[in-house]
């Protein structure tokens, strides 16, 4: 068992907020706050549920990772290809890298564990070995040049300690550059989407860092930062080791500066009740300025039972935040909206209200957006209000089309 000291950490964590003790969310609970939905019974017994959970977890402290982390090693002959393609409707084929189970970083809305982290880390130390074989297989000699991304990392941070103090995270980008040099007219793409922080870009693995190994990758890759529309202090509760907004938005100048295409960024969690006309303007003119052309925007989607973990949280810094919250999700009529396992979205008309409001804003800095087509589908989002492939060349989860040009 490995222990280590996170790069960045907040000074305030769920357990050291002054006079915080969770509760009950039952309809009580919510008259009480004022929320106007009357949610079925069935929403009502997810949310108690929910709150005992929530409860004995934060008398165990077991909310947040421990910073430790096992090491193995895998069979790499023995792993089960993954694809990212849940809609069937993906731009490209594109294969996961998932080097670590677990995750260091410790988001309450993690769209993977559904903000459950008591599962150890564990690292696989050869993991670079797979990576090694599904490119061969995918986009080696034989593969007759098909286009294939490869998206490190969708199920945890690809650059968290427990890669970067390993060295696996190098590893694997020493993969893909030692493929490119044997395959050079191969269209393997590599996709990073990360809430790394300059500090993470800047480990060294035998002398090489992670800005340096991209470098070297240029042309062929693409990193998109990783970032959520919420109050900080409400983000420093819900991300408890990544990185700060300040210091993803330097990692995202790093990688241009190092020839690497940096322009685009998932924005997700959006917390639709913090979605004022000011805190669009501060959120995205911070993203222009890193020079990011083009984002991805995904709302919370959460479990009934994890809303009554993530609003109690909001409700420390704002209660009208709070209700406002389970209004946007808890109605009856919205109880079909969901994405993977079961998470719930919200409202649909209040999310297209939400994304005609960013678009808005948006357009007069000259970003484009990329919808993915489930939410396409579930929204009614047509080709005339957000096309496909956007006019940056961007789509889908922002992949860049303009990266297979020229091969």
């Amino acid at each position: 068992m490995k222990t280590f000291e996170p790069l960045y950490s907040k000074k305030l964590t769920v357990y050291d907020i002054p006079g915080f003790k969770p509760q009950l969310v039952d309809a009580e609970y919510l008259t009480n706050l004022g929320v106007q939905t009357v949610p079925s019974q069935e929403t009502l017994e997810a949310l108690k549920r929910g709150s005992e959970v929530f409860s004995k977890r934060f008398n165990e402290r077991l909310l947040i990772p421990r910073q430790r982390y096992t090491e193995d090693e895998i069979d790499p002959e023995a792993i089960t290809k993954e694809v990212h393609n849940y809609t069937g409707k993906c731009p490209a084929l594109t294969w996961e890298i998932n080097p670590v189970q677990g995750c260091g970083v410790g988001c309450q809305y993690c769209l993977v564990s559904d903000g459950v982290h008591e599962q150890e880390l564990t690292a696989h130390l050869n993991y670079h070995l797979y990576v090694r074989r599904l490119l061969e297989e995918q986009n080696g000699p034989d593969s007759q040049n098909a286009r294939h991304y490869y998206y490190f990392s969708p199920k945890t941070e690809a650059f968290q300690e427990a890669t970067l103090h390993t060295g696996i995270a190098h590893r694997i980008l020493r993969e893909f550059i030692a493929h490119f040099e044997r395959n050079p007219q191969s269209q393997a793409r590599l996709f990073i989407a990360s809430k790394a922080g300059l500090k993470h870009l800047r480990i060294e693995d035998e002398g090489e860092s992670i800005l340096d190994l991209f470098s070297r990758l240029k042309g062929r890759m693409q990193f998109n930062t990783s970032v959520s529309i919420m109050p900080d202090a409400f983000r420093d509760i819900l991300e408890p080791y990544a990185a700060p907004l300040s210091e993803r938005m330097a990692a995202v100048r790093a990688c241009r500066d190092a020839g690497v295409a940096a322009n685009s960024a998932l924005v997700q969690p959006i917390i639709t009740p913090w979605l004022s006309d000011q805190h669009i303007k501060e959120f995205f003119g911070m993203l222009n300025d890193a020079g990011i052309i083009n984002y991805k925007p995904e709302f919370l989607t959460a479990c009934v039972e994890n809303l009554a973990m993530l609003g109690q949280y909001l409700g420390v810094f704002d209660k009208a935040l709070e209700r406002q919250l389970y209004d946007d999700y808890l109605m009856p009529s919205n109880a079909a909206h969901r994405k993977q396992r079961g998470r719930i979205a919200p409202d649909k008309q209040r999310s297209v209200e939400c994304l005609k409001r960013l678009m808005s804003y948006t357009d007069t800095l000259g970003m484009s957006i990329s919808i993915c087509y489930w939410v396409r589908a579930q929204l009614g989002i047509s080709e005339d209000m957000i096309p496909i492939v956007n006019r940056n060349g961007f789509q889908c989860l922002g992949y860049q089309s303009e990266l297979f040009k020229n091969v």
